[in-house]
């Protein structure tokens, strides 16, 4: 049925159509409104968290757990005032995790707004514009040009051309007639129709991928480091605390002086800014980035886009324009040039612009320059017949019939020559879609040329590749498309590889195995990226549709490009919002910058927290006393790690590395560092129990202070990778630490919370802090020469 008659079926009297289907004039509102209740709106929202729960989340996790422990003994133990301080701390953490959190739901909520949230429908034998979330099994509706299909629906009448790319992957829109199937989110490139719903929500193809999208899960890096931080802390933790109670005990001391000792030391295993530093670091990173077209809708994708060492691409809209083009134009009629050619396939073109094949043939038509030949009749494009003819005045004023479309369609018209059928299987081998076009008198038409036409790769997509692939990234191209035109993109934009046969994806495949995989469906593609992750890659994968929304959700950095649809949008952890595939490229860079203020922040705090530890229980050995109270270790916590969240600001070099957690090798690494800091800080203790005989009060004090400055001179040092003086901290991390030196040091000299220190001790400590720096300094650059400790 043609495009005249679609149209006039939708215009209110489809039940009138002499033969059409029985139930084209619609339901009756009563009728929906049962079926609505019985299987639910036209929707794939994701389950709504209760505000308390989403609250309460963000207590339960291994840090809040230790914060929480000690709240409650120091409770229990009577120290209220230092139960306030740490619930201070948990606090700080959980408002910065929501107002994060919150921002990226807000974005989420703005892109899920995109979809077209209305359908012309009609009910109790009336049209009528209803939301498409009211649709049920049953409706009859309008597809219009322009429109997007709200729900999967059989075409009861008319025809329609639909873009499905969004979600089959395919790049060529298709044809759709009276009793073939529509999918939703499909966009109407031409025509009008009449259909038939048959499946709404999470039961269209639409909403199965959104059920693999909430199935798809993987831990975050994180996630991981802090686990693994927390039990490297924790171990320690535990070793001296079993001591210091054993020792405790041997000396005598009563339980009420072993409880302070242990919430002290409690306290100084905690990694209480971790998560603070985590959350703005990506907060930071995230601004950058929106800068450069970026979007992070979800902040730990930042930290993922350092580690990934694989991408994983789909080729339509995002390696490719997702727009058709005229590649290959083949005369074969004698003495026929390629211009002249294309000016009759555009005589068998409409005018009107809707059909994108057309459109594209008749505008590289104008471009070849030659005149076309005056139409004197002409039939569009049947989706039944698959072609498109004119009548046209030929050169000796004779009738000359055109004839373009598929090769089979114009077979039946005019058989092709052995000539023809080899360049239609070239052009076919080199990923074009192959149009035929014959000419000749009415009666006998004769092939006279080829048009091959491709969804030509973005001018960006070979640097793009070259440049990952200095990054230490490898590319792989999935796609749903056929192998042969997946190939020939392949090989345009620089993809070396062999290519996956389609349907024979291995079950543990890894991303060397083949450049391409092609002919894949949506659970392929998700199947492939946990491939890859069991072969230990960190995956990214790279898309525009909701076929590529389980991946995206799936892989450690889902990447959805400006076009994607709010479904790919929504499980990707960012978002392109320009054009282009450059802002992939600003993320990697701006993800491993992040990355290394994350592991040198990491690195100077287990070399705090686990120097703590010790000098609690030497101290307590060379005194016979504690030398830390928990007030005091409350207050080394605000001097010593609220400063050094200014390290999310600080100055990082990306590097030419794919980067991961190696929690390990950063314990190795902290091993003798922290021993160069535990015998600096032991020394200055010697000298204020055996040379200045300081009692139990001032030798807490001495303590305090010499943490506190020798903990932000580690910060200083372990920033970067070279000497420090090589590497000019940022303005605010200097301020913090010159902040917490400052402070820590008038308590000290005045005595607040603890026993007052003489004025020359406290400007000594500043000399010898700077002394062990250096020390410091020089024993990290000869390890970090030897130990890698981010590289995959």
């Amino acid at each position: 049925m043609g495009e005249r008659a679609a149209g006039e079926e939708a215009s209110g009297h489809p039940e009138q159509q002499p033969g059409g289907p029985p139930r084209a004039a619609g339901l009756s509102s009563a009728e929906a409104a049962r079926r609505l209740s019985d299987v639910g709106p036209n929707e794939t929202t994701e389950p709504r968290e209760h505000p308390l729960y989403r609250v309460l989340r963000h207590f339960w996790a291994p840090v809040p757990w230790m914060l929480e422990a000690t709240i409650a003994l120091q409770l229990a133990a009577g120290e209220h005032v230092e139960a306030a301080m740490v619930a201070a701390l948990l606090l700080i953490n959980v408002v910065l995790a929501m107002v994060q959190e919150g921002r990226a739901s807000a974005t989420l909520a703005l892109l899920r707004q995109r979809l077209a949230p209305r359908a012309r429908v009609r009910r109790d034998g009336a049209w009528s514009e209803l939301p498409a979330a009211v649709l049920v099994p049953g409706d009859v509706v309008q597809l219009s040009l322009g429109g997007i299909v709200p729900a999967d629906a059989r075409l009861l009448s008319g025809s329609v051309l639909l873009d499905q790319s969004m979600l089959t992957g395919e790049s060529v829109a298709v044809e759709r007639a009276p009793g073939e199937q529509a999918y939703a989110g499909a966009l109407v490139c031409r025509g009008e129709a009449v259909a038939e719903i048959t499946a709404t929500g999470s039961r269209t193809y639409f909403g199965r991928t959104a059920e693999l999208v909430r199935a798809a899960d993987v831990r975050s890096s994180e996630q991981q480091a802090v686990l693994g931080v927390v039990e490297a802390l924790t171990a320690v933790n535990m070793i001296i605390v079993v001591g210091m109670l054993a020792y405790a005990f041997s000396l005598g001391m009563t339980t009420a002086q072993i409880v302070p000792l242990v919430l002290a030391a409690l306290l100084s295993a905690v990694p209480v800014a971790m998560p603070a530093v985590f959350t703005l670091t990506a907060a930071l990173g995230a601004r950058r980035l929106a800068g450069e077209g970026v979007l992070l809708a979800r902040l730990s994708a930042l930290q993922e886009a350092a580690m990934i060492d694989v991408l994983c691409v789909d080729k339509t809209g995002t390696l490719t324009k997702n727009s058709l083009s005229v590649s290959r134009v083949v005369p074969l009629a004698e003495g026929l040039t390629a211009a002249a050619l294309l000016a009759r396939a555009a005589a068998a073109s409409s005018t009107d612009g809707q059909d994108p094949v057309d459109a594209v043939i008749r505008a590289a038509a104008v471009v070849q320059g030659e005149p076309i030949p005056p139409v004197i009749r002409f039939t569009p494009f049947d989706p039944v017949t698959k072609m498109a003819e004119a009548l046209v005045a030929g050169p000796d004023g004779a009738p000359l019939r055109i004839a373009k479309g598929s090769p089979i369609a114009i077979a039946a018209l005019a058989p092709p020559t052995p000539a023809a059928q080899a360049a239609q299987d070239r052009l076919a081998a080199e990923g074009c879609r192959v149009l035929v076009v014959a000419a000749g008198p009415p009666e006998a038409l004769a092939v006279i040329g080829l048009i091959g036409l491709s969804d030509p790769p973005r001018e960006d997509s070979a640097p793009l590749l070259a440049e990952l692939e200095g990054l230490g990234i490898g590319a792989v191209m999935v796609t749903g498309d056929t192998a042969a035109t997946a190939a020939t993109v392949a090989g345009a934009i620089g993809l070396r590889g062999p290519v996956c046969p389609a349907a024979r994806i291995p079950d543990e495949a890894g991303p060397g195995d083949y450049a391409v995989y092609a002919g894949v469906f949506p659970e392929d593609k998700f199947r492939l990226v946990k491939a890859f992750q069991r072969r230990g890659h960190a995956v990214g994968m790279c898309g525009d549709g909701a076929n590529d929304a389980p991946a995206l959700r799936q892989a450690q950095m889902g990447i959805a490009v400006s076009s994607a649809t709010d479904v790919a949008k929504s499980a990707a952890g960012l978002v392109l919002t320009q054009p282009g595939l450059r802002g992939i490229l600003a993320c990697i860079e701006e993800g491993r910058a992040a990355f290394q203020r994350v592991l040198t922040f990491t690195l100077s705090m287990l070399v705090n927290k686990a120097v703590t530890l010790i000098v609690m229980g030497g101290g307590l050995v060379m005194t016979g006393h504690a030398v830390m109270t928990p007030l005091l270790q409350a207050l080394w916590m605000l001097e010593g790690d609220i400063p050094m969240m200014a390290r999310a600001a600080d100055r990082a070099t990306p590097t030419p590395y794919p980067n991961a957690w190696r929690i390990r090798g950063l314990v190795l690494l902290a091993l003798p560092l922290g021993a160069v800091k535990l015998t600096y800080v032991m020394g200055v203790l010697a000298l204020g129990w055996f040379w200045l005989a300081f009692d139990p009060e001032a030798m807490r004090s001495l303590t305090f202070l010499a943490l506190v400055l020798s903990g932000q001179m580690t910060g200083l040092v372990l920033r970067a990778r070279g000497h420090v003086w090589r590497s000019r901290p940022a303005a605010v991390l200097l301020g913090a630490i010159a902040a917490a030196a400052v402070l820590a040091s008038v308590f000290a000299w005045a005595g607040w919370f603890m026993a007052p220190l003489p004025g020359w001790l406290v400007l000594s400590l500043y000399g010898t802090s700077a002394g062990y720096a250096l020390a410091l300094d020089m024993v990290k650059v000869a390890l970090l020469r030897r130990m890698p400790i981010d590289q995959r």
